[in-house]
């Protein structure tokens, strides 16, 4: 047994109570006159009206019971103390009115025959005392017998339809409720995602100013050092180790600008991809005296995203080309075919075995940045052979 608290459904426990006010105000006053028998049925209103704040939700073991006690408290009341059809018709409705609340349909229906086939045989059984008043007296018991019917039926109706209001809106709350908590979710794992893309860019940046930036200064550092301890006894030779530190400081210096540009949130500012990778491989020949080849055959626009992670993947191919592969050519296509677009980085360095290279943040940044935007990533290379970077995105990823 649970107590039902009517959370939405103030306005049936007000109704139920004026009922039972009704019907109370009815044995009472209509007409007034005071007996043991008055005091047996307005006690047993009262304990109908009691069962109503204790509901059976849970067996049908239980709502049954609670059921049958109420229809034989209306009939005791009515066969034993008297109690009038009118406090029957307003017990049976409020009766109906609770089964909507512990049975499905096939028990409300139940209850609904019952209480019909309860007042009915309460009104029609029944004595006509004045003979000649019989037809009349009859015509009336069966207009109200019809009467209470439709009643059942409305009130039947009325209650099943707050019900089912109710249910979809505690389902609307429901939904409401996860779907706040699954956008919370998702806003910690986008924080999480954020993290930890900064740290992988930290750690990228810190072991580029480590093995580029680092060296170099420390290389310079070494060059200085020579000149001073020969500027006094060999011009010739302090002078060389001098021009060696200014050369070092220029490629620091572009080291620099180099990391400088990988950190740019729009590396294209505004100029189109072509332009912008046509400028990188500009720049790779001044730096490496290396003269790419390259074919670049793009439809006339692309996603932001897409066209962001093209160029970046072309930079960081480009950077370690320059720094690892010891390579002496370079060929860089980007075509569009099939709807498509292909990415095509090659070089004929020395190469190295893909399964060892665990460690370089290069590949990952490119695996990871290709995937973010549906894009597929495949490298190919053996010691000797060079290096070979394919990457393509399918069309729902190109396609404004």
């Amino acid at each position: 047994m649970v107590r039902l608290t009517y959370p939405s459904f103030r306005l049936l426990l007000y109704l139920e109570w004026l009922l039972l006010a009704t019907a109370v105000f009815m044995e009472v006053l209509l007409p007034f006159e005071f007996s043991w028998s008055l005091l047996l049925r307005l006690g047993a209103i009262a304990a109908f009206g009691l069962m109503g704040f204790r509901l059976p939700r849970v067996t049908l073991g239980t709502r049954l019971f609670y059921t049958t006690v109420a229809f034989g408290l209306i009939w005791l009341a009515a066969t034993q103390d008297g109690l009038s059809t009118r406090s029957v018709f307003l017990l049976c409705l409020v009766l109906v009115m609770r089964s909507c609340l512990i049975f499905k349909r096939s028990g409300q229906l139940l209850v609904l025959g019952l209480s019909l086939f309860s007042y009915g045989t309460l009104l029609l059984s029944k004595p006509i005392m004045p003979q000649k008043l019989k037809a009349a007296v009859w015509d009336w018991r069966l207009s109200n017998v019809l009467l209470f019917s439709l009643t059942l039926v409305f009130a039947l109706l009325l209650i099943n339809a707050l019900l089912a209001e109710r249910q979809s809106r505690e389902q609307l709350q429901i939904a409401h409720q996860e779907l706040e908590i699954t956008h919370e979710q998702l806003r910690q794992y986008a924080l999480r995602i954020e993290d930890q893309a900064t740290l992988q860019e930290r750690n990228r940046i810190a072991r580029e100013i480590h093995d580029g930036l680092g060296h170099t200064l420390a290389a310079q550092t070494i060059q200085i050092n020579n000149a001073l301890l020969f500027w006094q006894s060999n011009d010739d030779k302090a002078l060389t180790f001098i021009k060696q530190a200014k050369q070092l400081g220029a490629e620091a210096l572009l080291e620099i600008r180099r990391s400088v540009s990988v950190l740019r949130s729009n590396p294209l500012q505004g100029q189109s991809l072509e332009s912008a990778i046509e400028k990188l491989l500009t720049n790779f020949e001044q730096t490496t005296g290396i003269k790419p080849s390259h074919k670049i055959n793009l439809p006339l626009s692309l996603p932001t995203e897409v066209n962001t992670t093209l160029y970046r993947i072309v930079q960081e191919s480009l950077t370690n080309i320059y720094k690892h592969a010891q390579a002496t050519g370079v060929t860089v296509e980007v075509v569009s075919q099939g709807g498509m677009i292909h990415l095509a980085i090659e070089d004929n360095g020395k190469g190295f075995n893909p399964t060892q290279n665990t460690t370089g943040f290069g590949l990952q940044g490119m695996r990871e940045r290709a995937s973010a935007v549906g894009g597929q990533f495949n490298l190919h290379s053996q010691l000797g052979t060079g290096c070979r970077i394919c990457v393509s995105f399918p069309p729902s990823k190109v396609l404004l």
